[in-house]
């Protein structure tokens, strides 16, 4: 009983006394990209062993022996000139072996950069009762050892100083709060950074939940052709759902290409209904549409909302002309589907300068016009024919 007792009290001096065995300093420095490091490793006599057979080694390669320093017969430094950037944000392993290759103490090196401001911090809600934040790193971006961010929040004039906890992984820079925030009251959020080398934080931003309300996309997404009128497409779609027992107004806009083009075009005077006309197309191609929504005046809030993001493309084909794609050897026919494929043009051009976009008025003019034409049009190749028999 009193051997194991004794073995008992042993073995802790045993283990303290060894781990004294040999140390490096410094310890897991953290040191600016550039700079020159010396380490020095001591040993213990007890070890029997002298410096000058001791070496070092950084991240597993063995490092020259030019650089090394006898400093007394148990004690060995190394000078590192001109640090790089840490490989891994863990730091870089600076360890002190015997001869044999054993490893009698090591060193964690963290070499980088202080954090610089962040910037770019945007938040928005989906619901009015959660909030969502992003921001950049700023600078580069890279500080090369471990930095943390941290998003904080409080009520502008009465508040606790609050943190965010639910950080994305997928998305470092960023964090989601998903409760107990409080409405028609501004909220002050912030974001600082830290790591070993220093803080920074970001410019403070001022905002009401109900000002940056956003939306899913529209769903239900269709287009389709209106008729035989092989320069319009119809689009409709429905609603986002998440915000349908608040009050507000949608404001949506639309955006379409051509197939072969990158480019997109962009109706900003779509207002909040739920349906459009697009007018002045290519006949017989093939367009990708898209619809996004903005949530005005929840609440009363005066702010409109934040875009939501686009809707998945939706494609769909502009009939071909007939008038362009029939041939006709008579050239008082040729002459008459020139006349109004001019006529058409001029009113395209006047429609895009005076009425362009959505208005129920311009298109309901529109298709009168178009209607009159055509009857027109079928009633001069009905007396070409006459004349011609």
């Amino acid at each position: 009983m009193l051997s194991l007792l004794f073995l008992i009290l042993y073995i802790p001096a045993v283990m303290s006394s060894s781990s004294q065995m040999a140390g490096i300093f410094p310890q897991d420095p953290a040191l600016p990209i550039g700079s020159t490091l010396t380490a020095t490793c001591s040993v213990s006599p007890d070890l029997g062993l002298h410096a000058s057979s001791l070496f070092w080694s950084l991240n597993g390669r063995r490092l020259p022996s030019s650089s090394y320093s006898v400093l007394s017969p148990t004690a060995l430094s190394v000078t590192l000139p001109g640090l790089p950037a840490s490989r891994q944000r863990s730091g870089d392993n600076l360890v002190c072996h015997n001869h044999g290759g054993h490893v009698l103490a090591g060193s964690c090196l963290y070499i980088g950069m202080p954090p610089v401001k962040p910037v770019n911090l945007t938040c928005w809600s989906r619901n009015t009762k959660d909030l969502t934040c992003r921001w950049a790193p700023g600078g580069q971006g890279e500080t090369f050892i471990k930095t943390k961010y941290t998003l904080k929040y409080k009520l502008r004039w009465y508040g606790r100083e609050r943190e965010c906890e639910e950080y994305n992984a997928a998305q470092p820079y960023s964090c989601y709060i998903p409760r107990d925030l409080a409405l028609f009251t501004p909220y002050e959020i912030w974001v600082e950074a830290t790591n070993q080398l220093g803080s920074a934080t970001s410019d403070v931003i001022t905002l009401d939940i109900l000002d940056v309300v956003t939306t899913d996309p529209p769903s239900g997404v269709s287009v389709s052709r209106v008729g035989d009128l092989e320069d319009h497409l119809s689009v409709r779609w429905k609603s986002p759902p998440a915000l349908k027992d608040f009050l507000f107004q949608a404001k949506y806009q639309i955006r379409y290409r051509l197939e072969d083009n990158s480019d997109w075009k962009v109706m900003d005077d779509v207002g909040n209904q739920t349906s459009c006309r697009l007018a002045g197309l290519r006949p017989g191609t093939v367009y990708f549409v898209q619809v996004r929504c903005n949530p005005v005046g929840i609440y009363g809030s005066r702010r409109a909302g934040i875009w939501s993001e686009w809707s998945h493309p939706t494609a769909a084909s502009t009939p071909h002309s007939e008038r362009v794609l029939s041939g006709s050897c008579d050239s008082k026919s040729g002459d008459s589907n020139s006349t109004l494929r001019r006529e058409l043009k001029q009113f395209f051009g006047w429609v895009r300068n005076h009425a362009y976009g959505c208005g129920g008025m311009s298109i309901k003019l529109y298709d009168q016009w178009r209607v009159w034409m055509q009857k027109s049009h079928k009633t001069r190749n009905q007396v070409l024919q006459g004349d011609k028999s």
